[in-house]
């Protein structure tokens, strides 16, 4: 380790600290895992950043752009699954990357999932108060307009101030959200499960009755905006451009409703609490992605085949959609179901971001007395999850939603593009290790998905790019002042990691655990 700044966590090392104590407990089999991926994805990508992207992006096109983001996902998904496969412990892309490109990097994709978990929570809470608001409308009752949404809103690159003063529902979903968090992960993915249920039959309803009110002449122009929406860092290289100077379009659609797939890489999270890590974990993130593609392609053409594009409602835009065809009574219907999927959105979501941090505070770059710290009873990481939810509520309260989806979407996009990288690297400096799943097609698949992330990366207007180096410079300060002098990997010697059999080629002979307790 010449270099401690990319030192490499070895894999067998990490599959030897498997066998410590203080683990998480292993009780989600393939279902669960499935359950718990599509209760992440499906929900406000369906519900609300369906109604702003064709709104404002799209138009009809927006089919097109969920398979964009779809394909992002796909190659994205299985490098993802194949680094579960082989790494089946907390942490998800953090892991990943600490044991190909080494801590540094390690560190830069861990404050980037806090990012990603943390914000997109907020950004998930934003849109269940909006629907919370719709469903008790319905029965005539309304709140205090300074309780209903954030203070100010963020409208073609400008801050526009509202008359809210604060999102309240939003507040108290998140706290409830994290009271059932902290009660245990077989708890929450019981609970989930049962959302799940309840949200794909409402989004089979909202396909199979929509379709008989679905009028052609909505989808024409099918792309108003264009096909491309393409810039770089600010500057529009191809397509047109809105009122602001950000670019719109098919792909640029496609970087603002990236957001509605970033669930499945969650699953990933919960490979410490799998019985059977090396099989179920892809399974879930693989078969998770695959039903929700499907389901979003189908929702966004009967969305834009009811409404017409420039018509539709962008809070709350599939239930608005039924009542503008005279469906009032499938509005009560709507927003339960989108009630209760957006609620296990944002149970997953809050239940990855404590454990990519438990991971970070088991190497020594976060406190471990604080982040690493398990509940004798309940088995959870309570303590950040507490500090998750205080985040989440704050954020969710005073942030419009335009602005927190964007900034979750640069975010999520380099995760993906360093888990592609990773797996090309790991294949090269490490040929030999057990790979359970084996991704097809490499290195032609892992090169995709960094292409593609990055085209929509590059799709994303140049204020997310500002706020994404303001966000990992923050990182850095708390890396080079705390986490760097408090690593675990630098106080590690040579032969402390060879007594442990943490070389890359004893990695295969390191079987993982078996269920546990």
């Amino acid at each position: 380790m010449a270099n401690p700044l990319f030192a490499r966590k070895p894999l067998a090392l990490l599959l030897e600290e498997m066998k410590g104590e203080n683990r998480l407990r292993r009780v989600l089999g393939p279902v669960q895992l499935t359950a718990l991926g599509v209760g992440a994805i499906i929900g406000t990508g369906i519900f609300v950043l369906t109604g702003v992207a064709a709104h404002d992006n799209t138009g009809p096109a927006l089919m097109l752009s969920f398979v964009v983001s779809g394909l992002a996902c796909i190659f994205a998904a299985l490098c993802y699954a194949e680094f579960a496969s082989m790494v089946p412990i907390a942490g998800s892309a953090y892991t990943y990357a600490y044991a190909t490109l080494g801590e540094l990097f390690a560190w830069i994709i861990g404050w980037d999932l806090v990012l990603e978990y943390g914000v997109g929570s907020a950004t998930v809470a934003h849109g269940w108060s909006h629907y919370f608001q719709d469903f008790i409308g319905i029965f005539g009752f309304h709140l205090p307009a300074a309780l209903t949404n954030a203070p100010f809103d963020f409208v073609n690159g400008h801050f526009v101030r509202t008359t809210s003063t604060i999102d309240l529902p939003a507040i108290v979903i998140t706290a409830i959200i994290t009271w059932i968090l902290v009660r245990g992960i077989k708890e929450s993915a019981s609970f989930n499960a049962g959302m799940v249920i309840v949200k794909l039959a409402v989004v089979f309803f909202v396909i199979v009755v929509g379709a008989f009110y679905v009028n052609p002449a909505n989808w024409h122009p099918f792309a108003p905006y264009g096909y491309a929406g393409i810039s770089f860092f600010g500057h529009t290289l191809f397509g047109q451009t809105n009122a602001g100077g950000q670019p719109i379009g098919m792909l640029s659609g496609a970087a603002i409703i990236f957001f509605a797939y970033i669930g499945f890489d969650a699953v990933s999270t919960q490979a410490e609490e799998a019985k059977r890590p090396n099989r179920d974990v892809p399974i879930g993130i693989v078969a998770s992605l695959i039903i929700c593609t499907v389901l979003y392609i189908a929702v966004s053409a009967i969305l834009t085949g009811m409404v017409p594009y420039n018509q539709i409602d962008i809070n709350a835009p599939v239930s608005a959609a039924f009542q503008h065809v005279g469906l009032t009574w499938a509005q009560l219907l709507i927003s339960i179901g989108a009630l209760t999927g957006i609620t296990s959105v944002l149970l997953v979501m809050m239940l990855s971001q404590p454990r990519v941090m438990l991971a970070m505070a088991r190497d020594g770059l976060l406190p471990r007395s604080f982040f690493a710290a398990i509940h004798e009873r309940f088995q959870t990481p309570w303590k950040s999850t507490i500090l998750t939810g205080c985040f989440v509520a704050l954020a969710a309260g005073l942030l419009p939603l335009r602005l927190l989806a964007e900034l979750v979407n640069i975010g999520t996009l380099l995760a993906f593009v360093i888990v592609c990288a990773a797996v090309l690297i790991m294949r090269r400096t490490d040929p030999d290790a057990e790979r359970p799943f084996r991704i097809w097609g490499a290195p032609v698949t892992p090169i995709l998905g960094i292409l593609i992330c990055l085209l929509l990366m590059f799709s994303l207007p140049v204020e997310n790019w500002l706020r994404l180096v303001v966000w990992l410079a923050i990182g850095f300060l708390i890396y080079f002042g705390y986490g760097r002098k408090h690593s675990v990997m630098h106080n590690y010697t040579a032969a402390e990691l060879s007594r442990s059999g943490a070389s890359l080629a004893g990695a295969t002979r390191v079987e993982p655990p078996g269920p546990g307790k």
